[in-house]
This record gives structure tokens, C-alpha cells and sequence, in this order.
């Protein structure tokens, strides 16, 4: 049994122990099945912590034995810290993250040579957008200015800041706990000096960061509009980039391009949208997907 064990993806070891722990605690056939079915297929695992899928293990008879099933769900996973997704809520998309076991909820990972710190159940993280963090790495020119008007714990003012010879990031945030993460994660990660945190609501902070910036971030979804404004007077005098975060029908990404640049244009006379190009991050929900516009500004 050993040796095939050893063969078995983590999914099959996993439904193999719990299965074996459902027939010690005498469940009928019938329940057993019933409860496997909440067995999630995928989960994140980095460090010593997994997060299972937010509908996962929800059935009120998997906590009937205390914890003694996600002690058993840990070995079986190698790990000493399980947490279970939620949803992310309100305007300063906080975590609901929750703890099945392990004392600390604080975590560090590693991505692309990066260090992100913060707590699971206080600030959200998208694994899913792995390839923009790395992308926003690469994009930034050297020396030049950037304006991350929603940064919460350093998603993507790190790989600007570690990455690049850039002359400056302004990080906007109003959620105290990623303000918080991010300043550890720009101590750990040796790049301090060269950003700004600009603590509280972007529409009122950012007043004195006017004609500053040759890119700003809008990383918000499902949309940042009520901030077009703001990053448009962030933008340099000449112009410069937006990177503006937002949701598309999966049969048409243009019509997302089409408002945009209309929105953009009826805040200024003084700003034209010269070029957009459409990243596509990942799939949202059924039919929708997130996307990336990155949109050239031209003094008019």
C-alpha cells in the first residue's frame, strides 16, 4: 500500500484518507458518498499552509469530530495550516479567509523572487494573476514614474520596484491591514526607499500627485471609474499609460475598450487615447473574463 500511495496524485491520497476515516466513523455507504462529494479537486498550497476552495468540506458533519478531520487532511496534504477561501467583500476588498487549522493565519510567498507577507484572513491574493505581476515587472521603463492608485498589499508596486531601475512608485491604499503588509513586504524585499505609500482614499489623497506620473495602475475590479479622473491628472503633462484593470463579455472584449475610451475622453478634452492593448488575465465567471487595457494617453 505504501509504494502505491506514493504513485497517487495528491487528490487520490486525499480522497483515499478521508474515505478511510469516514468508514472508521462508521457513516453509512449512502453519507459517505454524499460527503466525498465535497472533496475539492484543486487547492493552493505554498509554504507550510493549503486553501481549499470556498465550497469545499461545508456540510456540518466534517466539524462533527472537532478538528480531528483537518488534522487528518493536513498530513495527508503535508502541510500544519489549513484555511478555506471566502468571498472578498466590501470597498476594501477584504479577506473572509477562515482558519480550519493552525494558530497563525500570517503567510510569506515566494513568486518570481518576490516576497509577499500578509495575513489570510485580513487581505485578499490573487494566485490567478501571476503572469501580470510578472508582466508589470517587465513592462516599466527605467526611470520612470508610477502611480499604483489601488496597490493594496504590493501586488504589483513589488515586481515594478524589485524588477526594474525605476525612479519612483506612489502605492495608494485605504485597506489598513494590506498598508500594513505592505510595508513589511517593501522592507523584506530591500525597496523602501524608492516608494511612497500614500495611505487613504485615492480621490482625496493623491491631490498633491499631479502631472507626476508616466503609468498608472488601476487594478480594481470590477471597475476602478470612479478613479479615471484621478489617473488621468496623475499622468505627466505629455501623457503616458494607464493600466486599467476591468470585465469583459468573453465574446466581446471591445466593447470594454469602447467605453473606456469614451469615458476617458469625456473627462479631459486635454487627453486622447491614442492606442489600447487588451491582456487577457484569466477567466472571471462563466462567459467573462478579466482583462488588462493598456492605454496609451496623448496630449490632445
Amino acid at each position: 500500500m505504501g509504494d502505491l500511495m506514493t504513485k497517487m496524485t495528491p487528490y487520490e491520497k486525499l480522497v483515499i484518507t478521508i474515505n478511510d476515516y469516514l468508514l472508521s466513523k462508521k457513516y453509512s455507504p449512502k453519507d459517505i458518498k454524499r460527503l466525498k462529494k465535497e472533496i475539492p479537486k484543486r487547492w493552493e498550497k505554498f509554504a507550510d499552509v493549503v486553501l481549499l476552495p470556498s465550497q469545499s468540506f461545508r456540510d456540518d458533519e466534517w466539524t462533527a469530530n472537532g478538528n480531528e478531520i483537518w488534522e487528518i487532511i493536513g498530513r495527508s496534504l503535508e502541510v500544519e495550516r489549513i484555511g478555506r477561501n471566502g468571498e472578498i467583500v466590501g470597498k476594501k476588498r477584504e479577506s473572509t479567509v477562515e482558519m480550519l487549522i493552525g494558530k497563525s493565519d500570517w503567510v510569506i510567498r515566494k513568486e518570481n523572487g518576490i516576497k509577499y507577507g500578509y495575513h489570510l484572513t485580513e487581505c485578499m491574493f490573487s494566485s490567478g494573476n501571476i503572469n501580470e505581476r510578472k508582466r508589470m515587472g517587465e513592462i516599466v521603463c527605467e526611470g520612470e514614474i508610477v502611480v499604483d492608485l489601488f496597490c493594496g498589499i504590493g501586488y504589483y508596486t513589488l515586481p515594478i520596484l524589485v524588477n526594474n531601475k525605476v525612479n519612483h512608485v506612489y502605492s495608494c491604499e485605504w485597506n489598513n491591514n494590506a498598508i500594513n503588509a505592505l510595508k513589511f513586504n517593501l522592507k523584506s524585499n530591500n525597496v523602501e526607499e524608492k516608494c511612497s505609500i500614500i495611505e487613504g482614499d485615492n480621490r482625496v489623497t493623491t491631490k498633491e500627485l499631479v502631472d507626476v506620473a508616466d503609468r498608472v495602475l488601476l487594478g480594481l475590479l470590477p471597475t476602478a471609474e470612479d478613479s479615471y479622473h484621478i489617473a488621468l491628472n496623475c499622468l505627466k503633462e505629455s501623457g503616458g499609460v494607464l493600466h486599467l484593470h476591468g470585465l469583459a463579455s468573453s465574446e466581446d472584449h471591445q466593447k470594454l475598450v469602447l467605453e473606456t475610451k469614451i469615458i476617458l475622453e469625456e473627462i479631459s478634452n486635454d487627453y486622447k487615447v491614442n492606442n489600447v492593448n487588451i491582456n487577457k488575465i484569466k477567466s472571471y465567471a462563466p462567459h467573462w473574463d478579466h482583462l488588462v487595457l493598456d492605454i496609451e494617453i496623448i496630449k490632445s
